[in-house]
């Protein structure tokens, strides 16, 4: 069958720290087993599992490969990969199966429908739809803890330096690598230049983000809107 892939990573490594790189072999290791083709991989880079499904470029070129025929179904590493929240699984899931597509995760296979006629099917999907927001809501609890225990004791508390920083005897300095790509993310952005140009540039230049192979339109967004809070002496910046 000829499925379209769909990985994601979010924004915060302490979060997410599935990447990309390995989300793909293990999609790729599954569907060569199981005698499937990827047809087309759709990638969301530096997006929440709790976004809408309309919101992200990533899943709306997946659902696209399946509506034009390209793709018959998706397959996705692990349904938090859809999404870490139980509202957002089901939408994203409801989507494809409109579409006719059937979806499949590498860790449990077919995702079915509550069309299967097995209400059991249906309850295990939901509980790990809300498994999965349960442990994101976890783990942002803990590192908000850390993080105030962190600032108690008068060092940077917002988790990993965002791009164009880095920390030094606990306090948040300029990255002398990173800071002049920075600047030239803010020049074209001034100039004029979208998201998704500014990306192919850097691209081609070789600069890449922290922890993802290359800077997304959402990344992009995610550094200009801190260099103007920044730039209009807003409090400092969180970790994108």
């Amino acid at each position: 069958m000829k499925l379209v892939a769909y990985l994601r990573v979010s924004t915060d490594s302490q979060i997410d720290r599935y990447g990309l790189a390995a989300q793909r072999k293990d999609v790729q290791s599954w569907a060569k087993s199981h005698a499937h083709k990827i047809a087309r991989w759709c990638v969301d880079e530096g997006v929440s599992g709790t976004v809408e499904a309309t919101d992200r470029p990533g899943l709306a070129c997946a659902l696209d490969a399946i509506e034009s025929g390209e793709a018959h179904g998706l397959v996705t590493p692990k349904l938090d990969r859809l999404a870490r929240s139980l509202s957002v699984q089901e939408a994203a899931l409801a989507h494809v199966w409109r579409l006719g597509g059937q979806t499949f995760t590498v860790d449990t296979g077919e995702v079915h429908s509550d069309d299967s006629g097995d209400p059991m099917r249906t309850a295990m999907r939901q509980v790990m739809g809300a498994f999965g927001q349960l442990e994101r809501a976890m783990i942002v609890q803990r590192m908000a803890k850390g993080r105030a225990a962190k600032a108690d004791a008068g060092g940077y508390a917002y988790g990993a330096p965002p791009f164009g920083w880095r920390t030094e005897n606990g306090e948040l300095v300029p990255d002398d690598r990173e800071a002049p790509i920075v600047a030239s993310i803010m020049r074209m952005h001034a100039d004029g230049l979208s998201l998704r140009n500014i990306a192919a540039r850097l691209e081609a230049y070789g600069h890449r983000p922290k922890r993802a192979e290359r800077f997304s339109p959402n990344a992009l967004s995610t550094i200009i809107k801190r260099e103007h809070a920044r730039r209009s002496q807003s409090p400092e910046p969180t970790s994108a």
